[in-house]
């Protein structure tokens, strides 16, 4: 069975989240973007799992799904843990993503951290002790659990982050590296820039939204060919098998927010050889540039860009469906103008995913105004002008020109594009 599915996003009880980040809505933007599983995100927080006990209701293969809603969205259960320590004279700062087979699972898991730190105070707890210690804790409650770092490249809180994380799964991991056999390569990191270390050739490269509000749900994702169950799909990642994951959904990595390094204080933007070239220093107050993921990526890669790893999951790169309407109708994503459009444009095509992938021009041209076809045809081909994401700030994406938003593209343009199926 092929699907999709995102398992990393967060709910209302994590800082900084909408408060819509709940069972029932989730569910409802899954369906509209063509996703078939959601991970729950934050079952650590104690009101939340409370929440998802209500709402949820097991499947029986270690999935679950609305009580109201037996045939609809699935969801895996899933939270991310901050671990906060020092290792080799360094302070270092490691998001950890894990899965869970069941409700006893995750009642046992939680009893266990409680005791090392306060699981209620946000849906994305903070403890002191190693990553690896994490790693032994959740393993030894149950073998079936599977933790992945999670965005795995950001500077801040990452295996691979250039202000607190390592140089190796194994540095971070010591002899519980052996369980790591995934990683999550976040929004300012795609697979082709992971394909350059032969170290990660036999890891598996998945990728999640890590949503914070309803609609970014997909914004990343993966697509399955296996069971729909949760050992089949544990199974397929930690044996990196590319029968049974066909592709990862991507941004372009070049919208992440850390993607080139800077000084956002400054609109400091520089591309690696630029931050080398300055020593690390931003020029105009002198302060430590924030060093970003590609920079990090080069560090750390003994093939060249360009370099395709022999075990590579192929990857599909898009712009989301609002973020393409936005461009086109020169407002922000946020407009209730882009909210309406977008709706009609999912009712009419099916899905979000249906629409970016799946619809042939033809097809898409009998619904969809032909700017904001243009701008899906553009998105599918990689036609686009992107300034990079630094130091916080999110990357733009340039689809059209001031210009071109006044006139529609030439009778023909661009509808030949050869067409990728997700299916």
């Amino acid at each position: 069975m092929k699907f999709i599915a995102d398992l990393h996003l967060h709910s209302k009880y994590s800082r900084a989240t909408s408060r819509d980040m709940e069972a029932e809505t989730i569910s409802l933007w899954a369906k509209r973007k063509g996703i078939k599983l959601l991970g729950t995100g934050d079952f650590t927080h104690p009101l939340y799992l409370l929440d998802l006990k209500s709402k949820l209701i097991p499947l029986g293969n270690g999935l679950l799904t609305l009580k109201n809603e037996p045939e609809g969205t699935q969801f895996m259960l899933t939270a991310e843990v901050s671990n906060m320590f020092t290792q080799g004279g360094k302070g270092r700062r490691v998001h950890t993503l894990i899965f869970a087979p069941s409700f006893e699972v995750v009642e046992q898991i939680n009893s266990k951290l409680g005791k090392f730190g306060k699981i209620s105070s946000d849906g994305r707890p903070i403890f002191g002790f190693p990553a690896k210690d994490l790693v032994k804790m959740i393993l030894d409650i149950s073998a079936d659990c599977l933790l992945i770092p999670a965005h795995a490249w950001t500077p801040w809180f990452s295996i691979f982050g250039a202000n607190s994380g390592f140089d190796s799964i194994e540095e971070c991991f010591g002899e519980e590296a052996k369980h790591i056999r995934a990683i999550e390569t976040g929004l300012s990191s795609d697979p082709e820039m992971n394909w350059r270390l032969t170290a990660l050739d036999d890891i598996t490269l998945i990728s999640n939204s890590d949503a914070h509000s309803p609609s970014k749900i997909g914004r990343e994702a993966n697509i399955f060919n296996c069971e729909l169950s949760y050992t089949a799909i544990v199974n397929a990642i930690r044996k990196k098998d590319p029968r049974k994951i066909i592709f990862t959904i991507e941004f372009f990595p070049e919208e992440g927010k850390y993607h080139f390094d800077g000084h956002r204080n400054c609109r400091v933007l520089f591309a690696p050889k630029e931050t080398r070239k300055n020593k690390g220093l931003c020029p105009v107050c002198g302060k430590r540039l924030t060093v970003g993921v590609m920079n990090r990526v080069e560090e750390l890669a003994d093939r060249p860009e360009g370099a395709v790893s022999p075990k590579a999951i192929p990857a599909l790169h898009m712009v989301p469906l609002d973020e393409i309407i936005a461009d086109a109708l020169g407002v922000g994503a946020n407009a209730a103008s882009v909210e309406k459009e977008y709706l009609r444009l999912v009712e009419r095509g099916g899905t979000e995913f249906d629409i970016l992938f799946e619809l042939s021009p033809e097809e898409l041209s009998s619904f969809t105004p032909p700017l904001i076809l243009e701008g899906i045809l553009r998105v599918r081909e990689g036609r686009l002008k992107i300034t990079p994401g630094y130091d916080g700030v999110f990357g733009k994406i340039q689809i059209f020109s001031p210009e071109e938003r006044g006139k529609r593209p030439a009778s023909g343009e661009a509808l030949e594009t050869d067409q990728m199926k997700l299916f």
